[in-house]
C-alpha cells in the first residue's frame, strides 16, 4: 500500500441534467431526479478515488465554517478519507454548478469563494506529508505555495492541468515546471497531442505525460523510455455523466504506476477505471475497488 498526499479543493457540487446545448428557454422545468448536491472537487474526487482502490490518503484541503462543512466530514468519513488534515478556514465553502446532457456535454460553474487568496499551515502541510510516496498537487493556489518544498523533499509530484492552451501559460507554469507526473486535456491544445508532448518535454523536465482526450481515448508520452502510444477509448457501460472523468483517469493511473511502475499498464487500467465511472452522475460517485476493477480487467483482456 503506498502512502500518496492530495492538496487540492473540496466543493459541494450541483449537477442538474438538461436535455441538450444550448438550452431552450423556459421559466420553469421539472427534471424530477434530475438534481443532485453532493461533494465533489478535484482534491475530494482524487482522495475518494485512491481511497476506494486501497491506498492511504492524505487529503490537505479548506472548506467554510459553514453548513457544508457537515456535509463534508461527512462524506469523507463514508469515503474512508481522514479529515484532520482539511481545515475550516474559509468564510465558506466553494460550491459548483454543472449542467450535462445525454450525449456527455457539460457547463462547468465553480464558485471558489475565498479559497485562492488563502494560504494552508505550513506546520501541517509538514505533518502531513511524513513518509509520503507521492504528493497530488492539484492546480489551486494553496498548493503552490508547498511545490518547491515537496521537490527539495525527492517526493515525486503528479499534478493535472485540465484543459490548457499555452505552454507559457502563468497560472499553470509553477505546477507543469515541478510536476514529474503531468496530466492533462485534449480539450483546448493548439494543436496535436503529439507535437504538444514534444514541445513540452522541450520546455519542461516533466517524465510522464497523459493526454485525456475524451471520447477519443488517452496519449500517452514517457521522456525516459522515448515512448510516444495512443490508447483506443474503452466502453464498459452506458454514459451518464462525463464530470469527473478526467479525475478518475489521473486517479486510476497513480494508483496503478504507484504499484507497478508501468505506465502503459497503469494507463490501460486507468480506462477501465474511467470508463465505469462516467456510468454515474455525480464527479466523486462510480469508483470501483481494486477488486472489482481487476475482474473488470479481466473480462476486458487487459492484464
Amino acid at each position: 500500500m503506498k502512502k500518496i498526499l492530495i492538496s487540492g479543493l473540496i466543493n459541494v457540487e450541483t449537477t442538474l441534467a438538461v436535455d441538450g446545448f444550448p438550452i431552450n428557454y423556459s421559466p420553469v422545468r421539472y427534471p424530477f431526479f434530475g438534481i443532485r448536491s453532493t461533494v465533489s472537487g478535484v482534491g475530494f474526487n482524487i482522495a475518494k478515488a485512491l481511497a476506494s482502490l486501497g491506498d492511504e490518503v492524505v487529503l490537505v484541503s479548506m472548506i467554510g465554517n459553514d453548513i457544508h462543512s457537515y456535509q463534508v466530514n461527512e462524506a469523507l468519513s463514508k469515503a474512508g478519507v481522514e479529515s484532520c488534515y482539511v481545515v475550516q478556514m474559509l468564510t465558506d465553502t466553494p460550491q459548483s454548478v454543472i449542467l450535462y446532457s445525454p450525449d456527455g456535454k457539460r457547463h462547468i460553474n465553480v464558485d471558489l469563494k475565498d479559497i485562492q487568496n488563502q494560504h494552508y499551515s505550513n506546520d501541517k502541510f509538514t505533518a502531513a506529508l511524513d513518509q509520503v510516496d507521492l504528493a497530488v498537487l492539484c492546480n489551486i493556489n494553496f498548493s503552490r505555495d508547498y511545490l518547491a518544498r515537496v521537490k527539495s523533499l525527492a517526493i515525486p509530484i503528479a499534478t493535472d492541468v485540465h484543459s490548457i492552451s499555452s505552454l507559457e501559460d502563468g497560472y499553470n507554469h509553477d505546477f507543469m515546471a515541478a510536476a514529474n507526473i503531468l496530466f492533462c486535456s485534449d480539450e483546448s491544445l493548439p494543436c496535436s497531442p503529439e507535437e504538444w508532448a514534444e514541445k513540452l518535454f522541450a520546455r519542461y523536465p516533466v517524465n510522464i505525460l497523459v493526454i485525456g482526450l475524451g471520447a477519443k481515448g488517452a496519449y500517452l508520452a514517457l521522456r525516459r523510455d522515448n515512448i510516444r502510444q495512443r490508447f483506443a477509448p474503452v466502453f464498459t457501460r452506458p454514459v451518464v455523466n462525463t464530470i469527473g472523468a478526467g479525475d478518475a483517469l489521473f486517479s486510476g493511473f497513480l494508483h496503478y504506476f504507484m504499484q507497478t511502475d508501468n505506465a502503459i499498464l497503469a494507463l490501460r487500467k486507468a480506462m477501465v477505471f474511467a470508463s465505469y465511472k462516467i456510468g454515474c452522475s455525480g464527479a466523486a460517485d462510480g469508483f470501483l475497488s481494486t477488486e472489482a476493477l481487476e475482474n473488470l480487467c479481466e473480462q476486458l483482456g487487459i492484464d
